[in-house]
């Protein structure tokens, strides 16, 4: 990968994983709720589906599965109903007290993971960045030496920043009453964010 290429592709996913999604919103709420350092599990959790899909991507798997409908569609209705689900609850629960929540780091993980992996917009992103970026006649791993790292540096880079705005945002909301409506917007982009997913148009079909 040349340096322009390399360039062009830092660029892309620096737009990628800073733009505002349930991954953001999951770490700016973890941050709210749970404290800097136990959050950074949930960073955790995006990195290694990072990880994973860069890998999948690199496979060509990503690819077989936005072409399958049948698989995207799947996804997609997983993924929003997930979604819903979250903000439903965090809207309904947005009125009791800030307390720094001693929620095991594998539940944190988990929950991480999953917000990160059911949105198949992200099988989209994936599936750009190396339709986009990979060069087919030069061997693929050796260009994952070059992407891969890249990739998840920004990735860790983003959403730590996020959690650490969640956590700033936590800490001025202790004991307020504004406390309330932030974390009622938290719940109401994941509503938004499921609703959006439920309703985005499967490959192949417009």
């Amino acid at each position: 990968m040349s340096f322009e290429a390399w360039t062009i592709f830092a660029l892309f996913w620096l737009v990628f994983v800073t733009t505002p999604g349930p991954n953001a919103v999951n770490c700016i709420n973890n941050g709210m709720v749970l404290g800097m350092r136990r959050a950074m599990v949930g960073v955790a959790a995006i990195l290694t589906q990072a990880t994973l899909f860069l890998l999948l991507s690199a496979l060509g798997v990503t690819a077989l599965i936005a072409a399958s409908p049948t698989a995207f569609t799947a996804a997609k209705l997983l993924g929003a109903g997930v979604l819903i689900y979250l903000g439903v609850r965090g809207w309904v629960q947005a009125n009791k007290p800030v307390r720094m929540e001693a929620r095991p780091a594998g539940s944190i993980y988990l929950r991480a993971l999953a917000i990160a992996t059911i949105n198949p917009k992200s099988v989209a992103g994936y599936l750009a960045a190396f339709s986009q970026f990979v060069q087919p006649d030069v061997p693929i791993w050796g260009q994952m030496l070059v992407i891969m790292p890249t990739a998840l540096v920004l990735t860790t880079l983003s959403y730590t920043g996020f959690t650490a705005l969640g956590a700033g945002l936590g800490r001025a909301a202790l004991g307020a009453v504004f406390n309330i409506w932030v974390r009622r917007v938290m719940a109401a982009c994941f509503i938004i964010y499921g609703l959006l997913l439920g309703s985005a148009a499967t490959p192949g079909r417009g």
